[in-house]
């Protein structure tokens, strides 16, 4: 077993053994594991996996190399018998489960947090020991593709805080050595310099302190045109003026001058945005939803920023949505804390403004200007000196303080959960401990959710607190729970949605009925009644005000309780609009992956689709809209529509039988079916019995779909569906080794078909059945002429099916040159496509076509990956899958059923 398991990013990307590395593969694998360390136990997506290790272009076999690759990062771990660390398969791609602390980023990162609140000698200790985790350029031996930047500011800011930790200490002689190589190598790094230029004086060298900052900048002026920054001038002139102070921790000051911050709160986490704010200048904007606590973080921070601004702080509550202060009010409260005399402060506001330039001018003085509605109530308030900085607060972007100011902008997040923990722990007091993980989640990680949730856990009796914790589990009463007199979560969102433009207030209440977890400009326009192109911006008005977050191009997410607030907003709003429009996109979508053969169709309703140009973007379209799909077909089923839902579950059948996936499939048929029976209608019956059918098929569960394809035929009201029934009918028979019915059966429907569609299906699966009794000849015959069908149809999902069958079929004749061809071809069709069972099929054919060869290493590769490609679907490999892997001497690996 692994003894003191560690995995190292900050240098060569290594999994270490206690001093040892593990061997564990090439640039591919390290920059999987990297990728997935960096986000520990969450789960990272496949497509972003494949986006990062080949920069956006990968090559066709992308999939299939990343599964190998976690197959065997899966394999080092496994064969080294530790637990510390696992790697989950997880719908859409992998996670990476292990103890965030044995991942030396994380380590360092936490090591630096702590380091922030300790005692001095403490802090110094710390911030040794997160250095001392650098082992050199981090991400070391991975594609260049795999980047994060993140790891280079984390350096920086963790270097900058142990110096000046060790200057507060007195250290000044034994940083110089250190601080130069750096200085000579990244002279336009400011605060490296400032440092430097500290240790030389106190350590009695003035003149070389003054050479640095004379070196530092020419380098600023020959290569970028640019003046150094006000704090290093200051510095200069401190040094030339001989009267640098020693640095120590605490504040410092000579003069009386404005401090006007409010307390500050605890935090918890946030140490990328405390470091984001440490260096910004002149303006900062930082914003968010109601309740990310933007206040409390910058209030905080100012409180800790306050010796870099010798000349005082200023602090302003512009209440921007609810009841703005007027620009006349906030001067006059700042030129009352700069020390104008009440009797003397201007009635004009013009008069006003120009004093407060006036005294500000040639002041170092920050700025804090919290909840402003827009760039126009802030720009006067905006401090005119050099070496001054303005901090903003708002629920909006504040774009026009870019453009006008140089505004930098950061959105908050919803905390860590690690975080969200440690606030209620702070709040409550460590009360009811067992409660926080679960009430963390249920309040989204929200600060403001977690402050209220963490003073109900204090104030409350024990005995109340398990009636609490039901009511916040509950989304009818979660709101309620979160309400405190007329500071809730709930009124925090009134204030932001009484401040949206009209139209964009309409399509929040619109998309409020919406179900899923992410809503698009096309459904939102079917809600809103209104054309894409509105819709699209209304969504981003209210993506602007923090409402909904653009999580990907087009695609806006909602934190769960703004979705709550919506849905209360929303009342009994209709689903029916988007329920009308994923039958119309699914219609359009199926019809590029498959041949149809029911009748329904959806091209005369009116609402806008995607354009779909073909298969491709119906698999993608698909693929990001399902889980909105089957939300929206539950609500529906909720309301009641039956006939909608049964249609709905009958066109967006065809993307599980392209890409199938037992529990969602099973999921989506028993909704279509039991609302085929709720509403009484035959035909909805007779085609969700098909579909259902269809997917007992698809897992060998031949009983099953007997008794639903018999069902099917006795209600089947004309020729194409009798037709359809009878194929479904054959397929059963054949997988229940009925196989002279079978071909009975389905030469029958052959005969029949109206259609190439039915014609081509018909044949496929008697080929099939022929197969199966031995009849390879009959077989090959019956699946060239369906092949010559699938082709002239431009249906690949069928020609893969028929290559796959002429595969078997020439094996069975013994003829494995021609067997060879026809299973590769499948196999490269399938994997361009992403058929993952048919790749199964075809991969297990060159497998046995291996093994038949002596080539016992090529057969255990192919039947290995035909195995893995099965549990990706399905709760379990197929019993021919499981012989040959027997027989192979393969393990069972466990099934995990996710996308692939």
């Amino acid at each position: 077993m692994l003894k003191g398991l560690r995995i190292q990013l900050l240098g060569p990307v290594q999994l270490c053994a206690g001093d040892r590395p593990v061997p564990i593969g090439g640039p591919g694998v390290r920059g999987l594991l990297a990728l997935l360390a960096l986000q520990p136990n969450r789960i990272v997506a496949l497509d972003d996996l494949i986006d990062a290790l080949w920069n956006h272009d990968p090559p066709p076999t992308a999939r299939t190399i990343v599964h190998g690759n976690v197959s065997q990062l899966r394999r080092v771990l496994r064969s080294a018998g530790t637990p510390e660390a696992r790697i989950d398969t997880a719908a859409p791609g992998y996670r990476l489960t292990v103890d965030p602390m044995l991942v030396d980023v994380h380590r360092a990162r936490a090591l630096f947090e702590r380091a922030e609140a300790a005692p001095l000698v403490e802090r110094a200790s710390l911030l040794r020991e997160a250095w001392a985790l650098w082992q050199g350029p981090e991400l070391g031996g991975v594609p260049e593709s795999v980047r994060a930047p993140e790891l280079a500011d984390l350096r920086i800011a963790v270097h900058g805080a142990r110096v000046d930790a060790d200057l507060a200490l007195g250290r000044h002689e034994e940083l110089i050595a250190e601080l130069t190589t750096i200085v000579r190598a990244e002279p336009r790094r400011e605060r490296t310099v400032g440092q430097l230029m500290r240790a030389l004086y106190h350590s009695g060298r003035r003149a070389d302190a003054l050479e640095v900052y004379r070196e530092a900048a020419r380098a600023a002026s020959e290569k970028l045109g640019l003046d150094l920054g006000p704090d290093l001038r200051a510095l200069h002139a401190h040094v030339l003026n001989d009267d640098l102070a020693p640095v120590v921790p605490g504040i410092d000051v000579s003069r009386v001058v404005p401090r006007q911050l409010p307390p500050a709160v605890p935090l918890a986490g946030r140490s990328a945005d405390l470091a984001w704010l440490d260096e910004v200048a002149p303006v900062g904007v930082i914003t968010g939803p109601p309740g990310i606590g933007k206040s409390a973080l910058v209030v905080s921070w100012a409180h800790g920023a306050v010796p870099r601004f010798p000349d005082g702080v200023l602090f302003a509550a512009l209440r921007g949505f609810e009841a703005p202060m007027p620009v006349a009010e906030v001067l006059a409260q700042f030129l009352l804390g700069l020390g104008v005399p009440a009797d003397e402060v201007p009635e004009p506001e013009g008069e006003r403004l120009a004093l407060y330039r006036s005294l500000t001018g040639g002041r170092r003085i920050l700025v804090v200007l919290d909840d402003a509605r827009s760039a126009d109530q802030v720009r006067p308030l905006l401090p005119p000196g050099p070496g001054s900085v303005a901090v903003v607060t708002s629920r909006a972007r504040l774009d026009g303080l870019t453009v006008s100011h140089g505004a930098r902008v950061r959105a908050l997040e919803p905390l860590a959960r690690r975080d969200s923990v440690r606030l209620l722990a702070d709040v409550a007091g460590g009360a009811f401990k067992e409660y926080h993980s679960q009430v963390a989640g249920l309040c989204g990680d929200l600060p403001l959710a977690l402050r209220i949730a963490g003073a109900r856990l204090a104030a409350g009796p024990a005995w109340t607190v398990p009636d609490f914790v039901a009511e916040l589990a509950s989304e009818r009463t979660r709101l309620a729970a979160l309400d405190v007199d007329d500071a809730g979560v709930r009124a925090a969102l009134d204030v932001s949605v009484r401040g949206l433009p009209a139209e964009a207030g309409a399509m929040f209440r619109a998309v409020g009925a919406f179900p899923g977890p992410a809503v698009g400009p096309f459904v939102a326009a079917a809600l809103g009644g209104v054309p894409v192109a509105e819709a699209r911006r209304r969504l981003r008005v209210l993506a602007a005000h923090h409402l909904l977050t653009e999580s990907a191009p087009e695609v806006f997410t909602r934190h769960d309780l703004v979705r709550l607030y919506a849905r209360e907003l929303a009342g009994s709003s209709s689903l029916r609009p988007a329920v009308r429009y994923y039958q119309a996109a699914a219609d359009v979508a199926r019809r590029r992956l498959l041949r149809i053969v029911d009748p329904l169709d959806f091209s005369s309703v009116e609402v806008p689709v995607p354009a779909l140009s073909g298969f491709d973007d119906a698999l993608a379209w698909f693929v990001a809209e399902w889980p909105n799909l089957l939300a929206v077909l539950e609500g529906a089923a909720a309301a009641g529509l039956h006939d909608d839902v049964w249609r709905l579950a009958r066109v967006a059948h065809t993307y599980r039988v392209v890409r199938p996936r037992w529990d969602e499939w099973q999921r989506l048929v028993a909704l279509g079916l039991a609302a085929a029976e709720a509403c009484g209608d035959a035909r909805a019956r007779f085609w969700m019995l098909i579909s259902r059918c269809a997917m007992f098929l698809t897992f060998d569960l031949g009983a099953d779909a007997l008794a639903d394809a018999s069902a099917a035929l006795a209600i089947a009201a004309d020729e194409g569906s009798r037709t359809c029934a009878l194929i479904h009918l054959g397929c059963a028979l054949n997988s229940c080794g009925r196989h002279d019915e079978a071909v009975e059966c389905l030469m029958r429907a052959a005969s029949a078909a109206g259609t190439d569609e039915l014609r081509g299906q018909a044949l496929a699966n008697c080929a099939e059945a022929e197969k199966a009794r031995g009849r390879y000849a009959e077989a090959i015959a019956h699946q060239l002429s369906s092949l010559e069908i699938d082709r002239r149809l431009g249906d690949d999902s069928y020609v893969v099916v028929s290559l796959n069958n002429l595969a078997e079929s020439y094996l069975g004749l013994g003829d494995d040159g021609a067997a060879w061809k026809h299973a590769s071809a499948a196999v490269e069709l399938a994997s361009l496509r992403g058929f993952l069972l048919q790749e199964a099929v075809g991969r297990l054919t060159l497998g046995r076509l291996s093994r038949r060869d002596g080539d016992l290493a090529g057969a255990r590769l192919q039947v290995g990956l035909a195995a893995e490609l099965h549990s990706r679907v399905s709760p379990r490999p197929p019993a021919e899958v499981l012989t040959e892997m027997a027989e192979l001497g393969l393990p069972a690996a466990p099934a995990r059923g996710d996308e692939g």
